[in-house]
């Protein structure tokens, strides 16, 4: 009697993000992926002890393929400019993925990669070796909060991004001017949280980095 085909670490986790470009972190779990793959929970659970371990691995592999193909170039602001758009453009082909970094965060190859050109373009910055940490910690989490909200409005529907534009114009535009005298002052210029998505993600990183560069001694 032929026994079940045996499944590598990859395999399993190529059938995980495919399951999660159709779903979330809340619907997914280790047995509809034995499901898809044809076996059972328990070998999967020869590859990770549970269903978070897993979904780490997933989003690491998003990261290990961006810093694989990604070669730094250019001073500390140009280096970590470049990362960040990197891991935004990879994290933007896949939101569901995005949503499962910015929750459960990583811990493999990749985002060992990750962390180590950070840090080496913030040494290269000038700053103080006791201060780097502080710093790339906020830098980090500044990043992971733009990426994964962006990931997240960008994985809405045309419907459900058409209802909630006009549900924007009619809070903005229909507020009264009694209760709401500054909102109903700037409606007219406010603008939808998902406009203008690529400028805003470029200025607030911008201005990031122009605060770090003025801690820079000398």
């Amino acid at each position: 009697m032929t026994g079940r085909r045996r499944w590598s670490t990859d395999e399993i986790l190529e059938a995980a993000a495919t399951l999660l470009r159709t779903g979330d972190a809340e619907s997914f779990s280790v047995r509809k992926l034995a499901t898809a793959l044809g076996t059972d929970s328990s070998s999967l659970y020869r590859h990770f002890r549970n269903k978070t371990e897993l979904l780490r691995a997933v989003a690491d592999r998003v990261l290990l393929a961006t810093m694989t193909g990604h070669h730094p170039t250019g001073d500390w602001r140009h280096r970590i400019t470049a990362l960040a758009l990197h891991l935004r453009e990879a994290f933007g082909e896949q939101p569901q993925l995005a949503a499962i970094w910015g929750r459960y965060g990583s811990g493999g190859a990749g985002s060992r990669l990750a962390m180590e050109e950070m840090l080496q373009a913030l040494r290269a910055s000038g700053l103080p070796d006791q201060e780097i940490p502080v710093h790339y910690h906020r830098l980090v989490i500044l990043l992971v909060a733009l990426i994964t909200s962006e990931a997240g409005l960008s994985s809405i529907t045309p419907a459900e991004f058409t209802q909630g534009t006009e549900q924007f114009r009619v809070a903005v535009l229909g507020a009264d001017p009694a209760h709401f005298p500054a909102l109903s002052h700037f409606a007219r210029e406010i603008r939808p949280m998902g406009a203008d998505r690529e400028a805003a993600f470029a200025d607030i990183l911008t201005a990031h980095l122009n605060d770090l560069a003025a801690r820079i001694p000398g």
